[in-house]
């Protein structure tokens, strides 16, 4: 295996693929049903990429660097048989991790399957436990809907960490009940800070809490210590309760990652971003489709990455949508 750096020194480690554009849900920050709607045009079959193409070029990627490999949507578990892939995924050599993230909403129906073709690790998405919920979903889902999915998930035997982005003067009252609802379930919980994320969401400072914030009241009710990061690019930073479970924190604001970002994007219709805030994407489908051999697939992978030098966290810090009408990709279609 080569190891590989972009052109701020960044080795790949990460692969993120969004198996589909389509979710069940309709998020206020990532898909508003105002957008969204129930006449949507998502993606059709054709034009997403096939498992036999996916686990083509995560193995082409493997040989680059790529360890970990996370499987992405919208919402990833409405993909048809995506058993077969997460199969044709652990069977590639120096692949040491699969992971999913999901809502949850579809765990009791697809997780065994999933379970028994190799996958051990869920993101799932929570943003709250009451009401609040309900709301954000856009489709009425209860919290205790989900909670119900992350007991039998946790049953089945994956390690499951709980997402929760947090946006101000929406739910932030939720960040006590969700830190003492999972710190006695052996699931970490991790703290999201919001972020502008697509088109349709314009940029607003006064909807972040931020991890300092969110640290300092939570530290008032319990007692909660920081760790050491465990490898190089790792996104959250962690504390520890002194029961051992597991807090994080996703800094996507106030300590931007970038210099340390490992992640390649894989889109839904085969497009490949450095950045989850890239403008453009190289179409590798077509590239891919026209017929070339592995060792030109391995090439143009080498080169794409080689190029890379997005840092867009970086340089938005001090900028606003106003003075930035910047076009965006929208996170149902790259992959949170």
């Amino acid at each position: 295996m080569m190891q590989i750096t972009d052109k701020l020194g960044r080795p790949i480690r990460d692969l993120r693929i969004s198996v589909t554009d389509r979710c069940n849900f309709r998020c206020t920050y990532c898909m508003p049903k105002e957008i969204f709607g129930d006449d949507y045009a998502f993606l059709p079959k054709q034009e997403l990429l096939s498992f036999e193409e996916l686990i083509r070029i995560a193995t082409q990627y493997a040989k680059l660097g790529v360890k970990k490999i996370r499987i992405t949507g919208g919402e990833p578990l409405l993909r048809r048989d995506l058993p077969e892939l997460i199969e044709g995924l652990n069977q590639i050599e120096g692949i040491e991790d699969i992971g999913l993230t999901t809502n949850g909403l579809l765990l009791k129906k697809h997780g065994q399957a999933l379970y028994d073709a190799g996958l051990r690790r869920l993101n799932i998405s929570l943003d709250g436990l009451d009401e609040t919920f309900e709301n954000i979903n856009g489709r009425g889902i209860k919290a205790s809907q989900i909670l119900e999915q992350i007991d039998y998930a946790k049953s089945v035997g994956f390690d499951i960490k709980v997402n929760m982005v947090v946006q101000k003067g929406l739910n932030e009252h939720q960040i006590l009940p969700m830190v003492d609802y999972f710190k006695n379930k052996e699931i970490t919980l991790r703290f999201i800070e919001f972020m502008d994320v697509g088109n349709d969401n314009g940029w607003n400072f006064d909807k972040v809490i931020t991890k300092k914030e969110m640290i300092a009241y939570i530290s008032k009710h319990f007692d909660i210590k920081p760790q050491q990061p465990k490898y190089f690019g790792e996104v959250a930073k962690y504390y520890e309760h002194d029961n051992g479970a597991k807090l994080g924190f996703i800094t996507s604001v106030s300590e931007s990652f970038c210099s340390s970002c490992t992640r390649v994007r894989l889109s839904s219709d085969g497009k490949i971003f450095g950045c989850l805030f890239a403008t453009d994407g190289y179409d590798l489908k077509a590239f891919i489709r026209s017929g070339v051999s592995d060792d030109v697939l391995k090439e143009k992978l080498t080169d794409l990455w080689s190029h890379r030098s997005d840092r867009y966290s970086d340089e938005r810090t001090e900028e606003t949508v106003k003075n930035r009408q910047k076009k965006k990709i929208n996170m149902n279609y790259i992959g949170g």
